[in-house]
């Protein structure tokens, strides 16, 4: 060699080093960037896999987790193997090399798995075509959830370096997976949650009912024969010519006490569940109700309907009255408003229900949770309702400026209580 030419080889190979590994750090970063926007368990997998081909320059690959009941791995996704190889190989925790990864998380690294004699199913992996193989374990918090595999059909020589890339992988999908797991368990239990709150409300809306009819069967009837009866006694006082005052002034005091008390067991069975929604509907139920609510306040009151008016189930009629329910009674207590708009919007595939006034107004960004007062109960409790329907809903509101609460909820199709969407604005 030359001695006035410097041997650069050596810089050559680190500055190689370097960018290998500045490129896996990159590789790592963006895999960690695609999985971070991922909830679904087998997107998660998906992203895993093929990012872990990209870097390794592969195409055959498997990512198997483990079914702790069964004690068997599963296979949730894999790329480039043949269908018959997919449908027969079933491996228990332990079996083969890929079984003792998953119950050891030590990884493996050979040159050709179909010649070691550990292998499980060797026949298969011949007809494969197997050669080259490496499987890691996919760990979080220190436990092995499954393993990712890498393979290839061409003698292949896989390094060390290539290992630890693919531990960085898999430790990276073992905490997603963990992540995709428990946000698995949150949705099924708020799903059970969402459940529970519905039966909450149907059994409210029976109860109520019944309540309502009791009501109106029994003490309602009562007090109109009462009413009636005193009318009548007042008649023939006068009739038969009875002339004490204060018996008579009696009479009409109790009468008209008895009306008034009649009036009001009226007006608790229309709150408690009006009439009206089970025999004509929701905009009349709603008509009757805010007039009534609204007008002795001095409150004009003016209801639209647009669209063709269709009936909905008994529990979702409910709860789309008491959302209307709700809103007149905060426009009622805390508006100072002069008019007020109800419009009922009917569309192919949306209802929406909107009640706008031109009170006072609010902030509505105050409104955050429900404080010890009960202040932001009712709005949130208008909210829920809307939600377990599956639909949206809302609040706008300036000082000043009048306040607008709105609602809308899928139809056309069968209405169930899902994810709650609703939110204000």
């Amino acid at each position: 060699m030359d001695p006035a030419k410097p041997d650069n080889s050596a810089g050559q190979k680190q500055e190689q080093e370097v960018e290998k590994q500045q490129l896996e750090i990159l590789v790592l970063s963006r895999i960690s960037a695609a999985l971070s926007g991922l909830w679904d368990l087998d997107a998660i997998l998906g992203v895993g896999l093929d990012s872990a081909l990209d870097i390794m320059s592969g195409t055959i690959g498997e990512i198997l987790l483990i079914d702790e009941q069964a004690q068997m791995l599963s296979r949730r996704v894999y790329r480039g193997l043949s269908k018959e190889f997919v449908e027969k190989i079933r491996l228990a925790l332990g079996e083969g090399i890929t079984g003792s990864v998953a119950q050891s998380g030590k990884a493996v690294l050979l040159e050709d798995i179909s010649s070691d004699p550990r292998s499980a199913y060797r026949e298969l992996l011949v007809a494969e075509g197997l050669k080259a193989f490496i499987c890691v374990p996919l760990r979080a918090k220190d436990k092995v959830l499954g393993v990712l595999v890498v393979a290839s059909r061409k003698p292949r020589h896989f390094t060390i370096n290539d290992m630890y890339l693919l531990y960085a992988i898999g430790d990276q999908l073992g905490i997603a997976i963990e992540h995709a797991r428990l946000y698995d368990r949150l949705r099924k239990a708020r799903e059970r949650l969402r459940k529970l709150a519905r039966q909450n409300l149907v059994a409210e809306e029976e109860e109520r009912r019944r309540i309502a009819r009791e009501l109106h069967d029994e003490t309602s009837q009562s007090l109109s024969g009462i009413a009636l009866h005193l009318q009548a006694l007042i008649e023939m006082s006068g009739i038969a010519g009875q002339h004490d005052a204060e018996f008579v002034a009696g009479l009409k005091k109790v009468q008209s006490l008895t009306v008034q008390v009649h009036n009001e067991v009226s007006r608790l069975i229309s709150n408690l569940h009006p009439a009206l929604l089970d025999t004509l509907g929701l905009v009349s139920a709603v008509r009757q109700h805010i007039e009534t609510r609204l007008q002795p306040l001095g409150i004009k009151v003016s209801i639209k309907t647009m669209g063709t008016e269709m009936r909905f189930p008994p529990d979702v009629e409910a709860a789309l009255f008491r959302f209307v329910q709700g809103a007149g009674g905060n426009i009622a207590q805390h508006s100072k408003a002069q008019n007020a708009t109800i419009l009922l919007e009917y569309q192919p595939e949306e209802f929406s229900i909107s009640i706008s006034d031109d009170g006072q107004g609010f902030d509505v960004s105050e409104i955050t949770d429900v404080e010890e007062s009960g202040r932001g109960r009712g709005l949130f409790s208008m909210r829920e309702r809307i939600g377990f329907l599956g639909g949206t809903s809302g609040i706008e509101s300036q000082i000043g400026r009048g306040t607008t609460v709105w609602a809308k909820m899928p139809i056309g199709q069968e209405i169930g209580y899902a994810k709650n969407k609703s939110s204000g604005s």
